[in-house]
């Protein structure tokens, strides 16, 4: 089946375009030019992704994005479109819940690939089990195994491999593996590294190739195939 989409936008040239396209691409589209409309929409049909403009009559985009994360559990993902390319604009677009930024003017292909990243990753986020080469995380019952052996995980080597398990392959900054540990007030640095070496040790320790990658100055990721 195919995926659902809904563009809210208030330039009518670019909602065409982008309908257009996406449709093409065999996507299922819904269009509206106005924020208030689309909550509605939202709240009367299922869509597996919105495509939202900041500036938009009736309702501005940021404060739909956040309304949306506050009402589900398991939000729907956004995209955010806005011709504002100030570091400040997209941090409070983050704030809000988006998924994803994009800056006009963008390329139409742009925005497709990004409409299948983000997808892929909440498709991810919601499987019952995560895969990651020869690795295995059932987040039902909480089993990790590595080439069919069982590894023992404390409460947070747990939240630091399925935040790893989901995100793969990006890397995962540094602040987001403290966030999921800590919230907002996480201690020094040395704190996550020793939670990663403990990690490290169940992982990798009895296996050959490290899948669990330091990536200096930036976070950490995993690699799936692991020498």
């Amino acid at each position: 089946m195919a995926d659902r989409l809904l563009i809210v936008e208030d330039n009518r040239d670019i909602l065409a375009s982008v309908v257009d396209y996406l449709e093409l691409k065999g996507f299922v589209v819904d269009a509206i030019e106005n924020g208030q409309a689309a909550r509605a929409l939202i709240q009367a049909n299922h869509y597996d992704l919105v495509v939202l403009d900041i500036g938009l009559p009736g309702m501005d985009g940021f404060t739909l994005c956040a309304e949306l994360r506050q009402r589900d559990r398991n939000p729907l993902p956004v995209i955010m479109l806005t011709a504002r390319d100030a570091v400040e604009d997209r941090v409070l677009g983050f704030e809000a819940g988006a998924d994803d930024y994009l800056v006009k003017p963008f390329a139409l292909p742009e925005l497709y690939q990004r409409i299948k990243a983000v997808l892929k990753r909440v498709q991810r986020r919601y499987e019952p089990v995560l895969q990651v080469g020869d690795l295995s995380l059932n987040t039902e019952t909480r089993q990790v195994t590595r080439q069919g052996q069982a590894i023992k995980l404390d409460r947070k080597g747990y939240a630091l491999l399925e935040l790893l398990m989901k995100r793969w392959p990006e890397v995962v900054p540094h602040e987001d593996l403290n966030h999921t540990l800590w919230g907002d007030e996480p201690p020094d640095s040395a704190a996550l590294k020793s939670h990663i070496y403990r990690l490290r040790q169940a992982v990798d320790g009895a296996f050959t190739g490290a899948m669990i990658c330091n990536v200096a100055g930036t976070g950490y990721a995993l690699v799936a195939d692991a020498q």
